[in-house]
C-alpha cells in the first residue's frame, strides 16, 4: 500500500537523523571497534582496552578489519592520507546506517516479515533500537545483520528439496564470522539449527559444503589473529603460538569472578528487565503470542504470503516453526544462563520478535497500542539517540581542532574515545577520572596550573550537572571555553542524598557538557560566558591573552 511505503520512507529519514546524532550509548561502540582499527590503520594514538591487551585476548581483529578497514582506506585516499576525525566519525555512522537500512531490512523481507501480521519490517523500522543502537558501531549491530542473513540461508537450505551446496557454504562462512565477531552468536542458531539435521542426514554433501569452508575460514581467522597479536610471520606460527579468541572468550566468561567485575545479574534479568526496555509496548502482544503457541495461533491466514508459494512466504500452522522466532527464543534462553546480562546483548532479538508478533485485531485497541508504541519509541529514541552522553563526541571533536592542548581531564562521563582526536591525539594526554571524588579533580587542576608555559593549554571536561565546579570558576582557577547543551548524564544520579526531585532538577535542569580551561598563574585569560550553552569556537588572542 502507498501509505506503508510513505511511512517506511519517513522512518528511514528518522533512522538517518538518529544515525547522525552524536549520542554515546556505551563505551563498547567505540573501544571494541573504530578505536582499535583507527589506531592500526592511521597510526593514531588510541586506547586499547584489556580485551586486546591481555595475555589471552578475547576479541578477534579480523571482523573489525573486515567492517572498518575498507571505509577507512577510502577516506584516507579522499583526504590524502590524514582524514579528519569528524569525517571519519560520520563515515562510520553512515556505514552502519547503510548496514541497517539495506542489509537488515532486506534480510527481514527475505524472511517474510512484510507478510507477517502488521508487517514486522515497519515495526522494526519504527523501533528506537533500530534508530539509536543498530546505527551505532556496536559488535551487536554487526551480529544482528550477520544473524539475519544466516537465518535467510538456513531457511533456504531447510526448504530445499535437493542439496543446497551454495547456501550451505555461505551459512558456514557466516557462522564463523559471526562467532569470531561475538561469542554469543551461536546461541541464536541452536534451535533453528536443529532443523538442519534432517537436511544434512538426507544430503551428506550439504554437511560437507557447510563444514569444510567453515573450518578453512576458522583457520584463516586464527592465523591472522595470531599474526596480528604476536607479530610473528605467518609461516613461522606454530601450534603453541595460536591465539583462538573465541575459546579465550569462553574461558574468560565461564569464570564467575571475571563476570563479577562487569556486574552479576539474576537469570531473569533479560526477560523481566532488558526485553521490556528494548520492546516497550511490544511486550504485550509478545506475551500473547507466547501464551498461544500451541499449534495454530489464530493467524494462519495472515501468516501466509500473498500469491501462494514464493519468497517471503510464511506458511506455518504454528509460529514455533517460524525461524526468526526460534532464533530469538534460542538466544534469550541461552544468554539468560550467563550471569552478566546487558540489554544490548539482546539487540539481535528485536527484529526477530517484532516480525513475529500480532497486534490487537480491534481497531480501538490497535490504535491505542500504536499510540503507545509511537510515544515509547520517540521518548527512548530521543533520550538514548540524542541526549544520552550526547556531548562527549562533540567535545572530543572540538578538542581535536584546538591548538597547543597538552592535557585533558574528563570527570563523571563515559570513557572519552581517543580515536576522535585524530592525528592531534599524539600530543594530548587524556586523563579519565570516571566518577571519582572531586579531590581527584582538584589535584589535577593544581598540577596543570603549575605546568610551565603559557602556550600550553590544559582542559577540564565535566557535565553541567557536576557539583563543586562552580566554586572553581568563582575562584578563577578554571574558565569556561566551550559548551554543548544536548548532553544528559544519567550516571550522576544521587537519589539517596539529594532525593528524587532535587536529583532530577540537577541532572535534567543542568544538562549539558562544559569544557573549562585551567588558568595558569601569570598567564592572562579573557573569557566571555558561552551563550545558552551552545557550541562555540575558541579564538586565540595575542600575547598571553586568550579570548572567545
Amino acid at each position: 500500500m502507498a501509505w506503508k511505503r510513505r511511512l517506511y520512507l519517513s522512518l528511514a529519514l528518522a533512522r538517518l537523523y538518529f544515525a547522525l546524532t552524536p549520542s554515546y550509548i556505551h563505551p563498547d561502540e567505540h573501544f571494541q571497534g573504530p578505536e582499535v582499527v583507527a589506531g592500526e590503520h592511521f597510526g593514531w594514538k588510541v586506547t586499547r582496552t584489556w580485551e586486546f591487551t591481555t595475555e589471552k585476548p578475547i576479541r578477534s581483529y579480523v571482523p573489525l578489519l573486515a567492517v572498518y578497514a575498507m571505509p577507512m582506506t577510502l577516506l584516507q585516499w579522499i583526504a590524502n592520507g590524514d582524514p579528519s576525525p569528524t569525517m571519519l566519525f560520520y563515515a562510520v555512522r553512515l556505514l552502519f546506517y547503510f548496514f541497517s537500512m539495506v542489509y537488515e531490512d532486506w534480510a527481514l523481507l527475505e524472511l517474510g516479515s512484510a507478510t507477517m501480521p502488521n508487517g514486522g519490517l515497519l515495526l522494526t523500522a519504527s523501533s528506537w533500537v533500530t534508530w539509536s543502537i543498530q546505527t551505532r558501531s556496536f559488535s551487536n549491530s554487526v551480529e544482528t545483520v550477520i544473524l539475519l542473513w544466516s537465518l535467510v540461508f538456513l531457511k533456504r537450505i531447510v526448504e530445499a528439496k535437493a542439496p543446497s551446496i551454495r547456501n550451505c557454504v555461505v551459512l558456514g562462512l557466516f557462522t564463523v564470522f559471526g562467532t569470531f565477531n561475538r561469542i554469543t552468536f551461536p546461541a541464536f542458531l541452536i534451535l533453528p539449527g536443529l532443523s538442519l539435521l534432517k537436511h544434512f542426514f538426507t544430503y551428506p554433501s550439504s554437511l560437507f559444503a557447510f563444514t569444510l569452508p567453515a573450518l578453512l575460514l576458522s583457520a584463516a581467522f586464527i592465523m591472522l589473529d595470531t599474526h596480528i597479536y604476536t607479530q610473528l610471520p605467518i609461516n613461522s606460527i606454530g601450534l603453541s603460538n595460536l591465539i583462538i579468541t573465541p575459546l579465550n572468550n569462553i574461558a574468560y566468561n565461564s569464570q564467575t569472578e571475571n563476570l563479577a567485575q562487569h556486574g552479576l545479574h539474576p537469570f531473569y534479568t533479560h526477560l523481566l528487565v532488558n526485553l521490556p526496555q528494548l520492546l516497550g509496548p511490544a511486550i504485550i502482544p509478545l506475551l500473547s503470542l507466547m501464551l498461544n503457541l500451541g499449534g495454530n495461533d489464530g493467524n494462519e491466514d495472515e501468516l501466509r504470503a500473498e500469491g501462494g508459494r514464493g519468497r517471503g512466504e510464511v506458511k506455518k500452522n504454528s509460529l514455533w516453526e517460524y525461524i526468526p522466532l526460534q532464533s530469538a527464543v534460542s538466544g534469550i534462553l541461552i544468554l539468560s544462563t550467563i550471569k552478566h546480562q546487558e540489554a544490548r546483548f539482546l539487540i539481535p532479538t528485536v527484529p526477530l520478535l517484532l516480525s513475529s508478533i500480532s497486534l490487537p485485531k480491534e481497531k480501538v485497541w490497535r490504535r491505542r497500542w500504536m499510540g503507545a508504541w509511537a510515544v515509547f519509541n520517540i521518548i527512548f529514541g530521543t533520550l538514548m539517540g540524542v541526549y544520552h552522553q550526547g556531548g562527549v563526541v562533540p567535545a572530543q571533536l572540538w578538542i581535536a581542532g584546538q591548538q597547543n592542548v597538552e592535557k585533558v581531564v574528563w570527570w563523571k562521563m563515559y570513557k572519552p574515545p581517543t580515536w576522535l582526536l585524530g592525528s592531534n591525539g599524539k600530543d594530548i594526554e587524556t586523563v579519565d577520572l570516571m566518577g571519582g571524588p572531586i579531590t581527584g579533580v582538584l589535584g589535577e587542576i593544581d598540577a596543570m596550573g603549575k605546568q610551565a608555559g603559557c602556550d600550553k593549554r590544559s582542559l577540564l571536561v565535566v557535565p553541567g550537572s557536576a557539583r563543586g565546579v562552580e566554586e572553581l570558576v568563582e575562584q578563577k582557577r578554571i574558565a569556561k571555553v566551550w559548551g554543548y547543551r544536548k548532553h544528559l548524564n544519567l550516571d550522576d544520579m544521587d537519589f539517596g542524598d539529594d532525593g528524587v526531585v532535587d536529583t532530577l532538577q540537577r541532572v535534567i535542569g543542568k544538562r549539558g557538557i562544559v569544557v573549562y580551561e585551567v588558568v595558569k598563574p601569570g598567564c592572562g585569560l579573557v573569557v566571555s560566558e558561552v551563550s545558552k550553552g551552545e557550541e562555540v569556537d575558541s579564538k586565540r588572542g595575542s600575547g598571553n591573552d586568550r579570548e572567545l
